[in-house]
């Protein structure tokens, strides 16, 4: 769970302090740089795994093929045509208490609430060439006794105490200069009594930390690699959840993936393990169930395990007793099973980001999406860890109707600013948060300007009755505050 992301020099970004809690809905017009933070998040993600070369190029890919074979100099910040050769990126967060590292050994955290830092920069090698150099990598603790200062959102004392294990003093990972020369040092879980790894940061084509693979060594800093790796940037492909599953592929461990394929696995695996407790139709009941505020025909999602076909295949139940494939439901509706699904498996740990989440959704469906997205992160208040795993969703949007049944204390706003350096004009993108909630209170973000957030939820359209619009527009959630409420009414629909 990541706590809070500094971002700079990444592309448009420019010196980014998000602070985030269990659901956050990154809101904004197009083209201001909503994406680019997400591009950022899943850098580090990339990080984790790749060589930093292959790292860009998977971000640029994912954005257009063509940009694979352009400069990876591209993730750098342009102004004036010059570019910033520097990015730095920093998160705090929580992770996992326990994993497996890559031969299935058990790996426990000394402690586990961490800061990891990372400032690479760009330059030329002997060739020519771009080349990019890592010239700073920590991975640090975050003392348990200002936990409070760092955890912002509102939670509980006693979840707090309950997620956060451990005890460390010195840092996981460091950087240190000698004779000229910096070094990236991988320390061991041990503390001071360990000697450091040194890394020459002359030529490291990965981070120190995608190095960590065996709890034997390093557990703590390979537990930090696999928070990282198990982040969740979903797009939902309409062809992969329509997708029958291979019966021989499917394991205990299969979970849905960033496209939405192996649906109907993760459901099969999630009906045997509840039926190792009880009925496994009460599984299929609870899926029918989150999906009838949309559907209110099914009674039941079942998975047809084909033994010949050797396959697994989704189906829905109606109230008359028809059984049909669940590839014929809208694209809409298999998105919201595939989050519902995510809800209900208790295996989802971590980080799960989805863009646009209104894509393919009917208006009057909004509020049931982002009512279910608001239910898959971690309650910090409950207690039960088993029950209430540690996960964290980030959404973002430029729909005014999502924004306006997200909950005030979630929602920030980015928007494009004007900056000047070394006498250059340029712009950026920047976060906004509203008055009054956790960000601006605690967390220094910089307040949004109220006009400018309601012009945004409630573009003007002087063709409606001045009556017509306060009806179609009646401040819901973020709209429901009586300070805009006042500026609602007095100021925007002015003809």
């Amino acid at each position: 769970m990541i706590t809070r992301f500094q971002v700079s020099g990444f592309k448009n970004l420019v010196d980014i302090d998000l602070r985030l809690g269990p659901f956050t809905c990154i809101a904004g017009e197009n083209g201001v740089g909503k994406s680019n933070i997400f591009d950022a998040v899943q850098f580090i993600s990339y990080l984790a795994d790749y060589p930093i070369n292959e790292a860009i190029g998977m971000i640029r890919g994912r954005e257009s093929s063509y940009l694979k074979f352009t400069s990876i100099s591209d993730i750098f910040q342009r102004f004036a045509n010059k570019v910033n050769p520097e990015i730095s990126i920093s998160l705090e967060m929580i992770i996992p208490e326990e994993g497996e590292d890559d031969l299935g050994q058990i790996a426990n955290a000394t402690y586990n609430f961490l800061k990891y830092s990372l400032r690479i920069r760009l330059g030329k090698d002997a060739a020519g060439s771009d080349h990019i150099q890592i010239i700073e990598e920590e991975l640090v603790p975050l003392k348990k006794k200002d936990a409070s200062k760092h955890i912002l959102f509102r939670h509980s004392a006693k979840w707090r105490n309950k997620i956060i294990r451990g005890k460390r003093n010195v840092p996981f990972i460091s950087t240190s200069e000698s004779d000229g020369e910096s070094f990236i040092n991988l320390h061991q879980d041990g503390g001071s009594s360990g000697k450091p790894r040194p890394f020459s940061t002359s030529n490291l084509p990965r981070t120190v930390l995608s190095t960590a693979r065996y709890a034997s060594e390093t557990p703590t800093v390979l537990l930090a690699r696999r928070e990282m790796q198990n982040w969740k940037f979903l797009q939902l492909e309409p062809s992969a959840l329509r997708r029958p599953d291979e019966l021989e592929k499917f394991s205990a461990r299969v979970k849905i993936q960033s496209d939405g394929s192996n649906l109907p696995s993760t459901v099969y695996r999630l009906s045997r393990v509840i039926e190792d407790f009880g009925d496994a139709t009460s599984l299929y009941t609870m899926l029918a169930n989150k999906l009838s505020d949309l559907i209110e025909d099914i009674v039941e999602i079942q998975v047809d395990k084909d033994e010949k076909r050797q396959l697994l295949t989704l189906q829905v139940k109606t109230k008359d007793g028809t059984i049909f494939p669940a590839r014929s439901l809208s694209d809409g509706t298999l998105r919201f099973l595939a989050l519902a699904v995510l809800d209900l498996d208790q295996n989802e740990n971590g980080l799960i980001c989805l863009e646009e989440p209104e894509n393919g959704i009917h208006p009057e469906r909004v509020p049931t999406m982002i009512s279910m997205l608001r239910n898959i992160p971690v309650d910090p208040f409950d207690i039960e860890v088993e029950s209430n795993p540690l996960r964290q969703v980030i959404v973002n949007t430029h729909s005014p109707g999502v924004v306006a049944e997200v909950p005030e204390e979630s929602l920030v706003y980015v928007q494009s600013t004007e900056f000047v350096r070394d006498g250059d004009r340029f712009k950026g993108t920047t976060v906004r948060a509203l008055s009054g909630t956790w960000r601006t209170e605690k967390g220094g973000t910089r307040e949004i300007s109220k006009g400018k957030l309601l012009a945004y939820l409630n573009p003007s359209n002087n063709t409606l009755r001045y009556e017509d619009k306060i009806r179609d527009y009646t401040p819901t959630k973020v709209r429901s505050r009586k300070d805009l409420r006042s500026i609602l009414q007095n100021s925007l629909f002015d003809d």
